[in-house]
């Protein structure tokens, strides 16, 4: 697995984004008791983004916890010209996501989950497509994974030692 260093939020302007509120009840000998779980994407538009998941009794709770989380598990995105730069499929669960970069002006072809996951990064040009299950939060962890497994041409060539550093 590659190790990722810690992003710190607090320098960051970043904006958030819900995803998707369920409401869920327990029922106990009074009655139902109702409480809410909430998605939430934050990115700062420039290859940082983060999920995560809230749950309270009343909403606006639910999704200030989804944002503190969010914002302590942010990761890099190789971005190249608001697109991303190669093709790959991520999978969580039987969630599967496919992401195609795309020429410019294509915008952002994506589902509910997997668009704002990719608009928060600052994405403007991408395709995707999602196979299997349709669960929020497989979809949205399966499209983070897959973001932050995107590698740049340059650090690729690096790794397989293709890149040749020209001296001068």
């Amino acid at each position: 697995m590659v190790e990722r260093k810690r992003i710190d939020a607090g320098d960051l302007e970043l904006q958030d984004r819900l995803v998707y509120i369920n409401r869920v009840a327990k029922v106990v000998k009074g009655g139902r008791r109702f409480s809410f779980s909430a998605i939430v994407v934050v990115g700062d538009g420039n290859g940082k983004v983060g999920y995560g998941l809230g749950k309270a009794n009343e909403v606006p709770d639910a999704i200030r916890k989804a944002v503190e989380r969010a914002k302590k598990s942010l990761v890099d995105v190789s971005l190249e010209k608001g697109t991303i730069p190669h093709e790959i499929m991520a999978k969580f669960g039987t969630s599967q996501v496919y992401m195609k970069p795309a020429r410019e002006g294509t915008g952002v072809i994506a589902g509910r989950a997997v668009r704002a996951v990719v608009e928060v990064a600052g994405i403007t040009n991408i395709l995707t497509k999602c196979y299997g299950s349709r669960n929020y939060h497989n979809v949205v962890k399966a499209t983070i994974r897959g973001l932050s497994l995107l590698k740049s041409p340059e650090l690729a060539l690096k790794q397989r030692g293709k890149l040749k550093v020209e001296e001068g």
